[in-house]
């Protein structure tokens, strides 16, 4: 008989992003969503960050299956990745499978994986987990919250919601479902913490169309529009408004070429006849005609804005006649690099509308009030907050005691702790491996903790290359040694130093002759050892020190 269940967050909390939850019940596991994470400013040459899967691999029989709750890369970007590793089934809604195609396609893993597409409201089973899709408002199509029924009650997983009673399309957020579950008795509830510290209520994104016609209305500029690929709704507004003034749209960017062929395919959106053009006939279009969707609206480097920015763009070349909108907020972490290509942008010349209060962007997440309403109408008995940075998960969890869960039933957890619930008790003690995995190109998970430590020294301090010429015959130092500086320090301005570094050297040879010492891995530790202290006494730096035995 089954008297506990496990939550394993393996990503999402104390971060934004690479959101990753496992369920584990008997000896059957889920897993929520398998997204990636943006790296921070200090990870030098990283391209993105995914979740630790390693507790997922050492119990690999018992996962049943991966369910996705929207097409949002914090929710599905790690999925080829994870893929590779393990052999398991997806279960989504049409459009994020469809989204979820395209990157398997990529990485030829689309014919070797089954994805099993539900539409919300229906429910499936998966060992001992009986999983309905429940419809929810966000900013993609598609998105769903979650009841999982347990031998042991209810689990809520809310996903990424908000309530917009006047959305584009879809219809509002299923409340009464909610409120049905609640009635039932919901043992636990995830709920999405993103947005935690706005007061009040998330407005709707029909709020983004009017700020566009207001915008639109007597312009004659061409008109560039970024926002985040995936935001269908934004897209589809665009587009209608772009129409409505007799306006031509082309798009640039891979990213959203491929969402607005999905989401026109799958029906998600509707483009009226005529408005859309090839990127490469919009120059010989009057400006006052023109609109180009364009990504790029965190400023990622070699994205369509970022091209256009710093004029690299092949087909579109930025100057005072264009209104740039940017329609996205910052990614927490982004903010300088928008910052750097909006300042780029104003030394084109162009006109750039960014100011985050105007009616250019809402938020797909939910307010505190529409937080404490779902703790209302679902009533849970555990409640644990995620999908956000620490202060985040601090101040939802505030939120539930307000709304009247028992302090004691309130987990503030962290990635890799293992939640234990039973049907009276709920605790937190126990961890799984967990942490992040880092991709560098091609390259999954070789690049940890001591290359970054060498990346950032490299980056901070630079490298200095000593090359000892030894004779092959007789193992003895045959010159003094050459000195290569790289990011440290301009030699032909700083001769003294280099002459100090090169006796430094040669003393630490010396020294080692003198002990007898011919192992040259000795020797070169040595030589490192006494010039790392020497430059940190005399400059305060620890610049990379590379020593190298050139046999002659």
């Amino acid at each position: 008989m089954i008297t506990k269940l496990k939550i394993i967050p393996l990503g999402g909390l104390g971060e934004i992003g690479k959101n990753m939850t496992a369920i584990e019940c008997g000896s059957d596991i889920i897993v929520i969503d398998c997204g990636m994470g943006f790296p921070d400013d200090d990870m030098y040459g990283i391209d993105i960050v995914l979740p630790d899967i390693s507790y997922l691999k050492s119990n690999a029989s018992k996962v049943r299956g991966i369910i996705l709750t929207h097409g949002h890369e914090d929710h599905i970007g790690a999925v080829p990745y994870v893929l590779k590793e393990l052999d398991v089934p997806i279960y989504t809604t049409p459009l994020t499978a469809a989204l979820v195609e395209l990157k398997l396609e990529e990485h030829d893993l689309l014919y070797n994986t089954q994805i099993f597409t539900k539409k919300t409201g229906s429910s499936f089973r998966l060992g001992c987990f009986n999983i309905e899709f429940i419809h929810v408002n966000h900013s993609i199509p598609d998105a769903v919250a979650l009841a999982i029924k347990t031998p042991l009650g209810t689990i809520v997983h809310t996903g990424d919601f908000k309530i917009d009673v006047t959305p584009i399309s879809g219809g509002m957020i299923d409340i009464a479902r909610f409120g049905q579950l609640g009635n039932e008795g919901v043992l636990a509830m995830l709920s999405d913490s993103t947005n935690v510290e706005k007061p009040g209520h998330s407005d709707s994104e029909r709020k983004v169309g009017q700020g566009f016609e207001k915008l639109f209305m007597g312009c004659d500029k061409r008109i560039i529009i970024t926002t985040f690929a995936s935001n269908v709704h934004r897209l589809q507004q665009i587009i209608n408004v772009a129409a409505k003034y007799k306006r031509k749209v082309a798009i640039t960017g891979r990213s959203m070429e491929n969402v607005l062929r999905v989401a026109s395919v799958l029906g998600y959106m509707d483009i009226p006849e005529n408005v859309m053009v090839d990127l490469d006939k919009v120059n010989k279009l009057p400006r006052s005609q023109v609109v180009i969707i364009s990504t790029g609206s965190q400023g990622e480097a070699m994205s369509a804005l970022y091209r256009m920015a710093f004029s690299e763009h092949k087909q579109i070349a930025v100057d005072s006649g264009d209104r740039i909108i940017i329609s996205a907020s910052a990614i927490p972490g982004n903010e300088n690099t928008i910052s750097r290509v909006i300042d780029e942008l104003f030394h084109k010349g162009a006109e750039v509308i960014y100011d985050r209060h105007t009616d250019l962007h809402v938020s797909g997440h939910a307010s505190q009030e529409e937080q404490k309403m779902m703790l209302a109408l679902v009533k849970p008995k555990f409640f644990i907050p995620v999908h956000g940075e620490y202060r985040m998960l601090v101040k939802h969890a505030e939120l539930g005691r307000i709304m009247g869960v028992q302090p004691r039933n309130v987990v503030i957890a962290e990635n890799g702790k293992v939640i234990e619930i039973t049907k009276k008790s709920i605790k937190c003690e126990a961890s799984v491996p967990t942490g992040a995995i880092l991709v560098d190109g091609s390259g999954v998970g070789e690049v940890g903790s001591v290359v970054m430590r060498d990346r950032h020294r490299l980056a901070e301090d630079g490298m200095i290359v000593v090359v000892l010429p030894y004779s092959a015959n007789d193992h003895k130092l045959l010159a003094a040694p050459e000195i290569v500086t790289r990011g440290f320090i301009y030699v032909k301005e700083a001769e003294a130093l280099m002459d100090e570094l090169r006796r430094v050297a040669m003393e630490s040879v010396a020294s080692c002759e003198a002990q007898r010492i011919n192992d040259y891995s000795t020797i070169k530790s040595k030589v490192k050892n006494n010039l790392s202290g020497y430059l940190y006494k005399t400059t305060r730096r620890s610049p990379m020190i590379l020593p190298v035995i050139s046999e002659v």
